[in-house]
């Protein structure tokens, strides 16, 4: 194989955003590597409207977005591998895969970018009681089934959790003729945006039961039943179940980043997201590894996993053309009062441009609060938000020059609006 100067590890939205901006940016040699047999990710199964708004000020579908950019990496003449599995990434960035043409090879990049995005949280880690019969899906998997390969999972539907898949995938099954009888959600507060929860379940009249669980699974061959309970801390109410006859179960309890690949490589990995802890170019601990998409931190809009891996595909340009930079001091980005994470997590105000974008959630939902950034003990930004939940990411976009004052750490919390 010829080496390459930039290795983007998958061709879904953030790595095609990624490819695009540092093809822009000056790189000449760069080789995405995608495991499925087209580019596009997971838009190619999200057949739903709705993306697009923030990066093409108009409503498109998964695909149509996906196109878009796929259209601009072949403009651009930026080659990919498709049925291309990267088996391991070492920490002096050697990328090794194999597909069917090329059998095993190795790269030895002068930088790379995890675009990996995530995947969905399985049955065997929610410990559901019960046995293991057919009608148990991801929601994501039955999203393949109905939007992809044209097959009806189940025709009386409960849903457990109410993540943004799982609310869509109430619509959609509602649309192929099954009868969602009701989502069941762990927390007092839905995962998921709020226009999914009005147009996916309110339009539709399906039930959204906040603190409630799916506390057993009857039947042996396939699913028979489901009874769900009211949760109070985390554990059931003996006396509150409800029994719903059923065929099928679908799953939406949360997205993990793919980050095998980068636990090998040992990039560091933030403990809330499961993705790794970046600086504000987006690169992880290991000089010329860069991250960007939902294998960081899981993203609410593809809209912003764009704008994200764009601002990767620049950095790592950077890297390869003018190498590393000085990075002077480093300031730690603290979360206090109700954020639990941000990206990035740490900020070096010398190697930051004009501005630092601050992405991060809430760990629960707040009303009539105020998002303060403090550098030290000075307060450098403020804004008051009526609403904050923990299904929709908030950005902040400070200016760089502010960094450069006194203090020895940036901290993101939440103040009476």
């Amino acid at each position: 194989m010829k080496n390459v100067d930039l290795v983007i590890i998958g061709g879904g939205p953030a790595g095609l955003a990624a490819a695009v901006a540092a093809r822009k940016n000056g790189v000449q040699d760069i080789l995405i590597l995608e495991r499925d047999s087209e580019l596009g990710g997971i838009l190619n199964q999200c057949i739903h409207n709705g993306f697009g708004l923030h990066t093409f000020k108009e409503e498109l579908t998964g695909p149509e977005y996906a196109a878009r950019f796929i259209a601009q990496v072949q403009e651009l003449g930026i080659e990919y591998k498709l049925n291309t599995m990267v088996l391991d990434l070492a920490a002096d960035k050697t990328v090794t895969a194999m597909n069917k043409s090329d059998g095993l090879f190795q790269l030895h990049p002068k930088a790379v970018i995890l675009a990996m995005g995530c995947r969905e949280r399985p049955r065997g880690a929610l410990n559901i009681p019960g046995y293991r019969p057919a009608g148990i899906f991801t929601a994501g998997t039955a999203q393949r089934l109905v939007n992809m390969e044209g097959y009806l999972p189940g025709r009386r539907v409960v849903i457990l959790g109410s993540g943004d898949i799982g609310l869509i995938m109430a619509r959609r099954m509602t649309l192929e003729g099954a009868k969602v009888l009701c989502v069941a959600e762990l927390m007092p507060y839905s995962g998921g945006l709020k226009r999914n929860i009005v147009q996916c379940l309110d339009d539709f009249d399906i039930p959204l039961k906040l603190s409630h669980t799916v506390v057993d699974i009857q039947g042996k061959e396939r699913v028979t039943g489901i009874t769900i309970a009211q949760v109070e801390n985390g554990k059931p109410i003996p006396g509150t179940e409800e029994h719903y006859d059923c065929d099928t179960l679908l799953l939406s309890c949360g997205l993990l980043p793919e980050n095998e690949l980068s636990r090998a490589a040992g990039v560091a990995l933030s403990p809330i997201t499961g993705g790794p802890s970046v600086n504000e170019s987006l690169e992880t601990n290991i000089p010329g590894v860069f991250a960007a998409g939902n294998v960081l931190h899981v993203h609410d809009l593809v809209d912003y996993v764009s704008e994200e891996a764009g601002a990767a595909g620049e950095h790592a340009a950077a890297y390869i053309l003018k190498g590393e930079h000085a990075a002077g001091r480093t300031l730690p980005v603290r979360c206090e009062n109700g954020v639990r994470y941000t990206v990035p997590t740490a900020i070096r105000p010398d190697c930051a441009g004009d501005t630092v974008t601050l992405r991060f959630r809430v760990g629960g939902v707040y009303k009539n609060k105020k998002i303060a950034v403090y550098l030290g003990d000075t307060c450098i930004f403020s804004r008051r938000r009526p609403v904050l939940a923990p299904g929709e990411m908030e950005t902040v976009r400070l200016k760089a020059d502010l960094l450069r004052g006194a203090g020895d750490a940036v901290t993101v919390t939440l103040e009476e609006g």
